[in-house]
């Protein structure tokens, strides 16, 4: 031990010599983190006047203003079961237990063991030797590195959380979308059977015409034909029907094919929500995946102020102790213990160097990348206004013509009764009406899907 110390003493000058020149340093890390600058916005373009607080729009289970029981069901299941969830349930998981990975590095390392040899020669017999040794290695951090890259990790945990929402947002989003879509399918599936039947009823009575030689038999073809088109789109809409199905399965982390959702309607079945006017602006900052990009942005801020710090001159101790003996009887009777601290200065490391221009790198690439998710978020939000105003727009129109079908229909069969019309007039009255039915039905599902993905653009509610 009394070796050790004078190599201590002899060091102390170029350990001192090493601490002056950080001392001198202006800055150790860098300059202190700014958030990250992005282009803002005032307003949304597509609204009304008015202005009401985030707080006031907080809603966290936006999707029950839709009323639909089943939907809440079918999200309450894929939350618990979808896969691709619970993968990033997993890599919060590994985030967090890096945590401690990093924050080992700055811990003293403590090893201990035992050894034995047993060598033996011709003529001169055989000899042995025990020993035991513990080592004690530990980089002291001075200066902050590890910190930093416990900081650095932190973040990545903080932005691996915000990875988790987004992912939460998409899943129910999609699920939504999806139960929309197959509610639509099912509507439109019986309206499709109606205008089928309907055209059948036309053809006979097409037959029966041409059979009296009324009209030529080219009419009776045409309308062959169209019935065919009509059987042909009936079994396309069941043929998506069982697609969403599939699709709506593994969102639940069902196997496609084992889901059966009852069918329903979705005029019925699902309610409009109003959406209020004047959405502050500062709601899109709560998106997930903007608060995962600025995590981000500060994790690669930490790792090159840690980078920054590696440049410094290190400060190790380490420390040995054990015992050495001819006889295992012998082996605890004396011991040898020494303390070893160590100065390394990184005068010239191009890793060192290399990886500080790396970070740097990062850094930038973090910034734009978090820039470019806020512009893409404005075009998120801006388009699902757009659309969903565009579509309210159309229904005011669809429902006008809704309106007027009805009362043409209404007329034309007044006018069968009176005789007046024939048969064919009321078939040919009442497919426009189907088909602008149809028209509404689709409209209503559009509205619908704007909603959640206005939703999902502002980050899971107002």
């Amino acid at each position: 031990m009394r070796k050790q110390t004078g190599y201590q003493r002899r060091l102390s000058p170029v350990m001192m010599a090493g601490v002056l020149l950080c001392v001198s340093c202006t800055s150790l890390e860098g300059t202190e983190y700014e958030k990250t600058s992005a282009p803002e916005k005032k307003g949304w373009s597509a609204e009304g006047a008015g202005k009401i607080s985030a707080r006031q729009t907080a809603n966290p289970n936006w999707w029950k203003s839709f009323r639909n029981a089943q939907l809440n069901n079918l999200i309450e299941r894929a939350v618990s079961d979808n896969i691709d969830l619970k993968v990033l349930v997993a890599r919060t998981n590994t985030a967090e237990a890096a945590i401690g990975q990093v924050r080992a590095a700055s811990l003293p390392s403590l090893r201990a063991g035992a050894g034995a040899s047993f060598d033996s020669s011709t003529g001169v017999g055989s000899s042995s030797q025990f020993n035991t040794a513990t080592s004690l290695s530990w980089e002291l951090d001075l200066w902050g590195k590890a910190k930093k890259g416990v900081e650095a990790q932190q973040a990545e945990v903080r932005a691996t959380q915000a990875d988790w929402r987004a992912g939460y947002l998409s899943l129910v989003s999609d699920v939504a979308i999806t139960y929309f879509q197959i509610l639509q399918f099912d509507e439109q599936t019986k309206q499709q059977e109606k205008v089928l039947g309907d055209s059948q009823r036309i053809l006979k009575t097409l037959e029966s015409m041409q059979q009296e030689g009324v009209i030529e038999n080219t009419r009776v073809l045409q309308q062959r034909a169209e019935i065919n088109q009509q059987s042909k789109d009936l079994l396309e809409i069941k043929r998506l029907r069982a697609i969403a199905e599939n699709s709506l399965a593994t969102l639940l982390g069902t196997p496609a094919g084992n889901l059966r959702i009852p069918p329903g309607t979705l005029t019925q079945d699902v309610t409009i929500i109003d959406v209020p006017a004047g959405l502050p602006s500062d709601l899109l900052m709560r998106r997930p995946d903007i608060v995962a990009a600025e995590y981000r942005v500060l994790r690669a801020y930490n790792l090159t102020a840690e980078a920054k710090l590696a440049r410094l001159p290190s400060f190790g101790l380490t420390g040995r102790a054990g015992s050495a003996s001819f006889k295992l009887s012998d082996l605890l009777k004396s011991f040898t213990v020494g303390i070893l601290p160590s100065l390394d200065i990184p005068i010239f490391d191009p890793a060192v160097n290399t990886r500080l221009k790396v970070s740097e790198a990062e850094t930038k690439v973090a910034r734009e990348e978090y820039r470019s998710v806020v512009i893409k978020a404005y075009q998120d939000v801006e388009n699902a206004l757009v659309n969903l105003e565009s579509h309210k727009q159309q229904r005011k129109e669809l429902l006008a013509q809704l309106a007027e079908l009805r009362s043409v229909a209404g007329t034309v069969n007044e006018q069968l009764r009176e005789g007046m019309v024939s048969q064919l007039e009321v078939f040919e009255s009442g497919r426009s009406l189907l088909a602008t039915e149809m028209a509404v039905l689709e409209n209503k599902q559009l509205i619908l899907s704007d909603t959640v993905r206005l939703y999902k653009a502002l980050g899971g509610g107002w």
